[in-house]
């Protein structure tokens, strides 16, 4: 619960140090004291926005700082995950107002950030002002507070577990299909090119190959003679072959050796180079058996040759680019099969995930028409006691297209006079009908939270006698499980509170000041009367503010 609030240099207020308890307290005061001031300083420290103008006139900075206790397992378990260390489950949250328009937060003295502010907050405080009326009024909040009545996330949980599912699926889905068009026009590119290389059949290196099979074809005659007259010249038969005339100069050696002694390393050489010349023209020999004159086999390598050339032009790229282009469309291709594999699994999957969320929304729309039957119950019977006996209260429930939220849309339907049919809020309620609806609604859905502190913030306006006494029986109920603050202009509301604050606003030294004080029962029985009768209260009024104070006290009320 909230024990402590100290506030300094916020707006009017210079300094203030307010201790609550586990009651009902109320804060009362003059139009214009500083009330709003009060609720804007709690809503800092919970990390809502603040403003530089709510930075006393003068100062730097403005600061609120809020002690809780007796923190619930939820709020140790997040503080916990922020690594904030707690002693006493208590937790101070802080929050510094600069007047050039920053601000800071702190968690037991620790910097944070407002967001953590925040999620720390939604734990500990639940304001409700004015302001919460737009949630009768607007029809697409009413699904939340009917599931928030609820209290069992079970079936919107698995619902939207299946749903999100289902998106996800249908995201790829689409994906896949948006491209489909572009995937069919890839592949009519990427089947001529598999159907133009392919039958071809183009091997590598086979170019190069082909390129010297077709000088050789086309150049048989010339190679054949060159290789048969080279052949001739080193071993022919005639007497100027090389091999004779060499064999001619080892005879001419050989008629001198008995008279020169030194031929015979030039003999020798000679020797080994009538070897080589003969091996030499044996290979030209066989160079040449190996040359074809075949006509036909010629043209068949210009029409592969031309063929090869001709798809090389066609697709801009040479022959080793040819086959890795054939390579990848072939690759490519299997990829597009495996996407249309996709595309019917993934239709497959969503037509069963469908079906589940068909029926998750199917049962989590019979969950809801329960609860709704149970809350017309309970907000009925809270509305009888809060003096609106006739007022019938309906859940519309419609079902439409599957949304994250389900397949239901809800709206809160009332008829506020006997034989009127019931029609939506918005239409008919005043603004005292609308405190007291909005009062029902969170008296039942109070009990489903752990929020430890409730804030009222002029819940009362338009509302008075018999059904203001009324909303501050039910402030004080709720009291008993909850610490409550109230902000009221009303005395049959002060008069329940355990706890009573006056905010007062005075002059000093030519500044405003407003202080908080907390009221005696003397106090209290001025202020009471204050606010029946106006400034100056008759003898008359305080007694009767005296009278009212005592019957609650003694529980008459």
């Amino acid at each position: 619960m909230l024990e402590e609030l100290y506030i300094e240099n916020l707006a009017v207020i210079e300094k203030a140090c307010i201790s609550f308890r586990d009651a009902f307290h109320v804060f009362t005061g003059e139009t214009g004291a500083g009330k709003s001031i009060l609720i804007h300083g709690i809503q800092a420290v919970l990390g809502q926005r603040v403003s530089k103008d709510w930075v006393r006139t003068g100062c730097d900075r403005a600061s609120v700082t809020a002690l809780f206790t007796d923190l619930s397992d939820d709020v140790m378990e997040l503080l916990a995950e922020m690594a904030v260390s707690c002693d006493e489950r208590q937790v101070t949250l802080t929050r510094e107002i600069r007047a050039d328009g920053g601000s800071i937060g702190r968690i037991n003295g620790k910097t944070a950030s407002v967001s953590a502010l925040r999620e720390i907050g939604t734990l500990l405080i639940s304001i409700h002002g004015q302001h919460d009326n737009q949630i009768l009024l607007s029809p697409e909040h009413h699904l939340q507070v009917l599931d928030e009545f609820g209290g069992n996330p079970t079936f919107l949980t698995a619902y939207q577990k299946s749903f999100r599912q289902l998106q996800t699926i249908a995201r790829e889905l689409g994906k896949l299909r948006r491209e489909e068009q572009y995937r069919r026009q890839r592949a009519l590119m990427l089947q001529k090119q598999i159907q133009e290389i392919g039958a071809l059949q183009p091997k590598p290196g086979e170019e190069e190959e082909l390129e010297n099979a077709l000088i050789q074809a086309e150049n048989a005659e010339r190679i054949l003679s060159g290789l048969n007259n080279a052949a001739g010249i080193l071993n022919g038969e005639g007497e100027d072959s090389a091999v004779e005339m060499l064999q001619s100069s080892m005879q001419q050696l050989r008629e001198i050796e008995d008279a020169y002694s030194g031929t015979e390393e030039l003999m020798e050489r000679l020797k080994a180079a009538v070897i080589e010349i003969k091996d030499i023209s044996e290979d030209l020999r066989h160079m040449a058996d190996g040359v074809c004159l075949d006509e036909g086999r010629a043209q068949k390598l210009r029409q592969r040759y031309h063929a090869i050339s001709q798809v090389k032009k066609q697709f801009f790229c040479d022959f080793d680019e040819l086959l890795t282009l054939y390579d990848s469309a072939c690759a490519e291709m299997e990829n597009m099969q495996e996407d249309d594999d996709k595309i019917a699994e993934l239709e497959a999957q969503k037509q069963e995930l469908l079906a589940d969320v068909t029926e998750k929304a199917r049962a989590l729309s019979d969950y809801r028409e329960e609860t709704g039957n149970r809350f017309v119950e309970r907000v009925s019977e809270e509305l009888r006691f809060l003096d609106m006996p006739n007022v019938v209260l309906t859940v519309q429930q419609e079902k439409g297209k599957l949304t994250i939220q389900g397949r239901d849309t809800v709206t809160f339907l009332i008829s506020a006079n006997k034989g009127e049919l019931p029609k939506p809020i918005s239409k008919i309620a005043s603004g005292g009908e609308l405190s007291r609806i909005m009062l029902a609604l969170k008296s039942v859905i109070a009990d489903r939270d752990s929020i430890p502190t409730l804030i009222f913030d002029e819940i009362d306006t338009g509302v008075s006698g018999k059904a203001a006494q009324k909303i501050g029986i039910k402030l004080r109920e709720i009291s008993r499980s909850r610490q409550v603050l109230c902000v009221t202009h009303l005395s049959q509301i002060a008069v329940m509170a355990d706890t009573h604050y006056m905010i007062e606003k005075h002059t000093e030294n030519d500044r405003t000041v407003t202080q908080v004080h907390l009221l005696d029962f003397d106090g209290r029985t001025e202020e009471i009367a204050r606010i029946m009768g106006g400034d100056n209260p008759s003898a008359l009024m305080l007694e009767n503010a005296r009278e009212e104070l005592k019957r609650v006290a003694e529980g008459k009320i």
